[in-house]
């Protein structure tokens, strides 16, 4: 344990420094693109239209159990096989950690939208919006931008820094694979639309348990990278606002990390949207904010969540070092 702690502090420190270098990943396949191409061949072989509802859930689940397992079987030879080679394994170990961390690409992406709202107008924004949500970019005005960006920030933080870390800390490369596996997988086949409402079932309710702990902890450290980045006021109402307003969200885990930054920013987030030409209706989480959102409102989510990212690491420091202690 005492190993995995420190081993996860450098890891994001160097996820926060280098992020996903492209000219690395333009010549070799992410490792979460390998994953997805696993899931994708599973669902080619095994989710066929003419197959009935309950054959395609049954092979949704046993798809994903056998992924899981894979996933685990790959984490646990991947780290003996690093322990062999003793210092320079653990470098590496730290190397595969972070890769499968989101803190810098994250904030490059949304800071993105931000940019491309200041320097390209609306189009603009919706450019780079469009790169990381799934609504209708063309659907959206301004604020609706703006809160596409921050809602984004807000759940990822949770799902793409604090679970990997979570599951990471508790079971090592197995559970950080696994992890990294069955949150591919939601995000490709947990839909609920005519194609994956039966095969996505079990992935979808397994990433929705995988995440539960995370999302439920992201927002102690958005609280504390709101009163880092604002105050105890802020910090304060970001705690309060996840607490009333989190179950407002239709997702079980998501609603936690957007409704404690709606909270910090003072503003309202979620509400109607648009995907894929379907209008979802859902109340407004921190109803009593303001709905126009900002660039500005972007800029202060984003240093929110640099310091909520530099509050998880130094979290794991001092787990580390009091593991050491004790």
């Amino acid at each position: 344990m005492t190993q995995a702690l420190f081993i996860l502090f450098f890891a994001l420190v160097l996820d926060r420094l280098i992020g996903d270098p492209d000219a690395i990943w333009r010549r070799v396949p992410h490792p979460v693109v390998l994953f997805g191409q696993a899931i994708g061949l599973m669902d080619r072989l095994f989710n066929g239209k003419r197959l009935s509802a309950e054959t395609r859930r049954f092979n949704g689940a046993a798809c994903i159990a056998v992924l899981l397992a894979a996933s685990v079987l790959l984490g646990f030879v991947m780290h003996r096989l690093l322990a062999v080679i003793g210092p320079l394994g653990v470098l590496a170990e730290i190397v595969v950690v972070a890769i499968f961390l989101a803190q810098k690409s994250l904030l490059d992406h949304v800071r993105a939208v931000s940019e491309g709202l200041k320097q390209g107008g609306l189009e603009g924004g919706r450019r780079a919006v469009s790169m990381i949500v799934g609504r209708d970019p063309a659907t959206l005005d301004e604020p609706a931008v703006c809160r596409a960006g921050i809602e984004s920030l807000a759940e990822n933080f949770s799902d793409g820094v604090v679970a990997p870390a979570f599951w990471y800390v508790l079971f090592g490369l197995p559970g950080l694979f696994a992890y990294k596996m069955l949150n591919t997988a939601d995000s490709m086949i947990g839909h609920k639309n005519a194609k994956y409402l039966d095969f996505g079932w079990a992935s979808a309710r397994l990433d929705d348990l995988a995440n539960w702990p995370a999302a439920r902890l992201s927002v102690l450290f958005i609280a504390a990278g709101a009163w880092l980045a604002k105050g105890g006021a802020s910090a304060r109402l970001a705690v309060g606002t996840a607490l009333r307003d989190a179950g407002l969200h239709r997702s079980p885990n998501s609603g936690w990390p957007e409704a404690a930054m709606a909270g910090a920013l003072g503003i309202g987030l979620a509400g109607p949207r648009i995907y894929g030409g379907q209008r979802v209706d859902e109340p407004m989480m921190n109803a009593s904010g303001r709905t126009t959102a900002t660039p500005a409102d972007m800029d202060l989510a984003l240093r929110i969540f640099s310091a909520a990212c530099a509050t998880l690491s130094f979290t794991i420091l001092v787990l580390a070092l009091c593991a050491v202690v004790l």
